[in-house]
């Protein structure tokens, strides 16, 4: 694996030539070894919450009545639905999508801003099933040193029946994780079964099968190479940071000059310089891309702070303080060499902008969900002809209108058009109540198409006239409107 370093403590070498670093270096195998600490198990506990809710959430159930599925979580391409708990998203309404991507985004820059790569070393799809994968490594073939040696031996029964359970158990992880997949687009326990008896779309198993793959070669193949070769967010990152943001820091003005810990005493104790890094490489060890977190910040790098578990556990055992590797900034390294008190600066112009701009993006979506009404009109005129003069001299107009009807009930709407005097309405296959008023009745969460028909009074209106459509609930009064336009000659 090669490092490619963003920045460099003041006792490592000088980087090589740009024209001397290959764009791409042959994979070195990693064997990431077994540490405990305040950061593993956060790293636990992250994967058992995201994991638990991505495999059992389809089967959480949610009532919304007789009309509509009781499934929470479903996108309904069938249907065109998508069901988020009480929330019912229409295709027409896909602006919340979009609401919801640039919240992410927005959550994703404040994340980096404060503490760097936490989305990678935590949340990311790819570090937790790569995660998992390792544990399950770790519990049929041992830790890093059985793991290294068996690498070397020659193939025995004992190898060949722990390889062959180890990928049967990957395997299962990846079918499940497909299988869960599919499991948000039609009633779990129905696309259970019908999975189970062969009697499933064959679509599903044709994205089980697809999902199952890409899980298993990205998480138990390619892992690391994902994260430092595929994945555009370390390039983007790296741009957004500054000097203020939070990361996975070894404090050189402490640790350097590293040697044996026996060397150092003797450093020590004739009043020569010695750093606390004794240079056992336990953070090399540990680290799931194969970084030395002691050269700088580098792409590989995401930021899941093991390296600072490692190190914490050795600096206890030989009795000095923790803390040689932390979350801490090259600033406040340089700052503490100069005598200088640390700057720590988490509210400042950047993250206060992104955390604003949260608010807001959140705030618009709350309010538009707030206003939605469970009605939806559409208005499109006629292209050809765009009028037809009749035997009167009048003028008429053709609009198709759409009407939605977002409730769980059979409900009657009631068109009317402003804007055009002495205007007529007729609906072709509808009715017309006795003021005048096309009525259309729409069956519970579905849309109904209608043609209508607009004719001018006796005076022959411009050629354009703005014309304003109201619909209007019978029921409930709710209202939903859509402009066009009158024409004439």
């Amino acid at each position: 694996m090669a490092d490619a370093p963003l920045s460099h403590p003041a006792s490592a070498p000088a980087p090589a030539q740009a024209d001397d670093t290959p764009l791409y270096v042959p994979r070195k195998k990693i064997y990431p070894q077994a540490v405990k600490g305040r950061f593993r198990t956060t790293k636990w506990i992250v994967l058992a919450v995201t994991l638990g809710l991505y495999y059992f959430l389809p089967f959480l159930r949610w009532d919304r009545g007789p009309n509509a599925p009781d499934q929470a979580i479903l996108l309904d391409l069938a249907n065109g639905r998508f069901y988020f708990f009480f929330i019912e998203i229409w295709p027409q309404e896909v602006y919340y999508l979009t609401g919801l991507l640039v919240l992410a985004s927005l959550v994703l820059f404040l994340m980096n801003a404060v503490a760097g790569r936490v989305w990678c070393g935590y949340l990311c799809p790819q570090t937790v099933w790569t995660d998992l994968f390792y544990a399950v490594e770790r519990l049929i073939e041992g830790d890093r040193r059985e793991r290294m040696r068996k690498a070397k031996e020659k193939w025995s029964l004992e190898t060949i029946a722990q390889r062959t359970l180890k990928h049967s158990i990957r395997l299962m992880i990846a079918w499940w994780t497909g299988g869960a997949w599919v499991l948000y687009f039609a009633d779990a326990p129905t696309l259970v079964y019908e999975l189970a008896t062969f009697q499933g779309p064959p679509l599903a198993y044709i994205w089980i099968g697809i999902l199952t793959f890409t899980t298993y070669v990205l998480a138990g193949f390619m892992r690391e190479q994902v994260c430092t070769y595929m994945c555009p967010w370390p390039r983007i990152q790296a741009a957004l940071t500054d000097e203020y943001a939070l990361n996975v820091t070894y404090r050189y003005d402490r640790g350097e000059p590293r040697g044996s810990m026996k060397k150092n005493e003797v450093l020590k104790k004739q009043g020569l310089p010695a750093g606390d890094c004794i240079d056992c490489d336990q953070c090399v060890a540990v680290c799931p891309t194969g970084v030395d977190i002691r050269k700088g910040l580098q792409l590989d790098c995401i930021q899941c702070g093991l390296c600072i578990d490692a190190c914490n556990t050795v600096m206890t055992k030989i009795g000095r303080p923790e803390g040689l590797i932390a979350y801490d900034t090259d600033m406040n390294v340089q700052v503490r060499m100069e005598g200088k008190p640390e700057v720590r600066r988490v509210v400042r112009p950047r993250t206060v902008l992104y955390a604003g701009l949260i608010v807001l993006a959140g705030a618009i979506m709350l309010t538009a969900l707030a206003m939605r009404t469970n009605v939806g009109l559409s208005v499109m005129h006629d292209r050809n002809p765009l009028f037809v003069r009749l035997s009167d001299g009048s003028i008429r107009n053709g609009f198709t209108i759409r009407v939605a009807n977002k409730t769980l009930d059979e409900r009657r709407y009631a068109l009317t058009v402003e804007g055009l005097p002495e205007a007529k309405l007729d609906i072709v296959g509808g009715e017309i109540d006795q003021q005048g008023r096309a009525v259309v009745t729409v069956g519970p969460d579905q849309t109904l198409e209608a043609r209508i028909l607009v004719t001018g009074g006796e005076t022959t209106p411009p050629a354009s006239t703005d014309l304003h459509f109201t619909i209007t609930d019978l029921e409930s009064g709710e209202t939903a409107g859509a402009n066009d336009h009158f024409k004439a000659p």
